[in-house]
């Protein structure tokens, strides 16, 4: 990798990228080495921290993701970005006259490698863009059931592509909390021939539904979950209305529902839409959002995507919006001195 010395900060970047995850971290890399100045504003919960590692990463697998993070800054560093930890609190502007955005900067932090993490230089209150990519990703939301939370990315998993081979062949429950419950509970059945529906307060699936699940052995539990049990740091089971004793369980597949930063969505002025996983930001295929000059990738346009895709659809934002501000390059030059 070819390395260089970070440049100082311009008084405008042409891309300030908010959120330091995958997808931010590859728009920045893909920016940086297309010569572009770039600020990545990272507030530092990238929302895979709990897992132990991420999957389905080719010449990475089962990297730990704060070590994923650790390489992506130091590969976008190399290329000139800089990146500062902080919470982008407004942006204000259009393409036209360009993008003030407002932050809170923190002060550095020690990453997983043990060094720190730098933070801009005299930690500035605003910045200004020509450009910005908003890749702040989305947060799960459990449901409210005493002990979930402590196994969470652990032995309570929401991705079977991404964790289903670390609980393969283990007694899994599907905790249902939407109707997607069934379409979960077919596919973790690839994973084990022991698996356990709980509806908790989904209503009861049809005859025919209950009889697919039950042609492959996979059980349904009615009643309200309790409490998720757990010892010597493992899953044991659970706790349901109308079961007497334990349930035992070793792992628990759970659809979580994902939110996005609303009120930054607000200030920038952005259209969002809703599936059964949560809200995200509609992008065209140039990862443009419905305001000119703001571009969007990962899970705040995708809520369900893993690592690798957000990765490229990083690359795709930058790429698509490197060529926007060509253009606009191209524009200015031909306005007569």
């Amino acid at each position: 990798m070819t390395t260089t010395s970070t440049p100082a900060a311009p008084e405008t970047y042409d891309v300030v990228v908010i959120g330091g995850g995958a997808a931010g971290l590859s728009a920045a890399l893909t920016l940086g080495r297309a010569l572009r100045s770039v600020l990545v504003i990272d507030a530092g919960h990238p929302r895979n921290a709990p897992a132990a590692g991420a999957h389905n990463l080719l010449g990475n697998e089962g990297i730990t993701p704060l070590e994923l993070i650790a390489r992506g800054q130091d590969e976008a560093r190399s290329y000139g970005a800089h990146i500062t930890t902080g919470t982008v609190t407004d942006v204000t502007g259009t393409v036209e006259d360009g993008f003030t955005v407002s932050l809170d900067a923190e002060a550095p932090r020690t990453s997983r490698r043990g060094a720190p993490t730098p933070a801009l230089a005299e930690a500035p209150a605003t910045v200004r863009a020509r450009r910005i990519v908003l890749a702040s990703g989305a947060v799960d939301t459990l449901p409210p059931i005493p002990g979930l939370l402590e196994r969470w990315g652990k032995d309570v998993i929401h991705c079977p592509y991404c964790h289903g081979y670390e609980v393969r062949g283990q007694q899994i429950g599907v905790l249902a909390t939407s109707p997607m419950w069934l379409h979960q509970a077919k596919l973790i059945r690839q994973w084990s021939d022991d698996v356990t529906v709980l509806l908790d307060s989904q209503p009861a699936p049809s005859a025919e539904d209950r009889a697919a699940l039950e042609s492959r052995g996979i059980r349904i539990v009615e009643g309200t979950v309790g409490r998720v049990l757990s010892a010597d740091d493992r899953l044991t089971g659970v706790e349901v209305a109308g079961i007497d004793g334990p349930l035992p369980l070793e792992a628990i597949l759970v659809g979580t529902q994902m939110s996005i930063d609303s009120a930054l969505v607000t200030s920038l002025g952005l259209h969002t839409e809703e599936n059964p996983m949560g809200e995200f930001v509609p992008v065209d295929m140039r990862k443009a959002t419905n305001v000119p000059g703001v571009f969007a990738a990962g899970n705040v346009t995708s809520v369900g995507s893993m690592v690798a895709a957000s990765m490229a659809d990083g690359v795709m934002a930058g790429a698509a919006l490197n060529m926007d501000l060509v253009e606009e390059d191209f524009a200015h030059a031909l306005i007569p001195a």
